[in-house]
């Protein structure tokens, strides 16, 4: 795996501050039973990373301090957690909207668990990713057989009332093969709908656009095939300040699985925290000490910036 950030770490990427707190993203862990090539995060069955029940508290007691209002549970895998629906009940009792970032095999891994009808049951929003509506495109970037497990995870998801019932979000994830941005987001969400419910039945609410970040796996892949420095001016090349005006750092916070504090997933996954000066731990810090806080940035940002912007929600513009 090459290292990253020496590369991005001399920037132009424009200051930009934090406002006010509406998200907290909490990263399990980086354990997964899937290996992508486009994972930002370089999960995988072989990590060990994993978010223990004590820290799962302190998180839980910030967002009863500071009452947060939605919590986005990512990984890794995060339903591998043995915590998982710990930290689902108990922020479900604090009134918030839960988010869980579903990779949908992971449904059928633990099907004798029950997750599907666990995540139903307690109204949990699922943002699964398929990154394509054919099976060539998701195999080649997810693992050979992905797509038909995708499928029929989706159509179990879809017996429960996901993308069907109003109180049951079902959201779609794309990410591009390669190097290249993603496509309009409305455009190819209707030629999602209409491909997978003609050839497969399945019903979801949006699809979400997402564009790959040049950092982990996917980064150090450009990187032995020297595309890193391409890809990279691509981005510049198509920044939009639209789309800086309404990047997620501003109102999001990540919180690893040992519970310190980033900007957002990427930062995370860069090892970048909210202080340039030392890590800040989420048991020490309060919602209002983030207000007009300078976000710490890098060449990788200009990934949110590019085109009609890139966030954890699709697109900015």
């Amino acid at each position: 795996m090459h290292e990253i950030y020496p590369l991005i770490q001399k920037t132009e990427f424009p200051d930009i501050y934090r406002e006010k707190l509406d998200t907290l993203q909490i990263n399990l862990g980086y354990k997964c039973n899937q290996s992508c090539l486009h994972c930002h995060v370089n999960a995988g069955p072989k990590r060990k990373e994993m978010m223990n029940i004590r820290t799962m508290k302190e998180i839980l007691n910030f967002i009863r301090l500071n009452k947060i209002k939605i919590i986005d549970i990512t990984g890794g895998a995060p339903e591998l957690n043995p915590h998982f629906r710990f930290l689902v009940k108990s922020a479900k009792e604090l009134n918030c909207h839960v988010i869980d970032r579903c990779n949908l095999t992971i449904l059928l891994e633990l099907k004798n668990q029950n997750l599907a009808d666990y995540l139903a049951k307690n109204n949990v929003e699922i943002i699964a990713s398929l990154p394509c509506y054919q099976k060539e495109n998701v195999d080649a970037q997810r693992g050979k057989g992905v797509f038909f497990q995708s499928i029929e995870a989706l159509k179990i998801l879809n017996s429960l009332g996901y993308g069907i019932e109003n109180n049951l979000i079902l959201n779609l994830v794309f990410n591009p093969q390669g190097t290249q941005l993603p496509p309009n987001q409305s455009k190819l969400q209707s030629e999602y709908k209409k491909k997978l419910k003609k050839e497969y039945g399945i019903h979801f609410n949006s699809l979400y656009t997402i564009t790959n970040m040049p950092i982990a796996r996917f980064g150090s892949t450009l990187i032995s095939k020297g595309l890193f420095n391409k890809y990279l001016s691509l981005l510049k090349e198509s920044f939009s300040n639209e789309a800086l005006n309404n990047v997620m750092c501003k109102k999001l916070l990540s919180v690893d699985y040992k519970g310190y504090l980033y900007n957002c997933d990427f930062n995370q996954m860069l090892n970048i925290g909210l202080s340039k000066n030392k890590k800040q731990h989420i048991s020490t810090i309060k919602k209002d000490d983030l207000n007009q806080l300078k976000i710490n940035v890098a060449d990788h940002c200009y990934g949110c910036t590019a085109g009609n912007g890139s966030s954890c929600t699709g697109t900015l513009t």
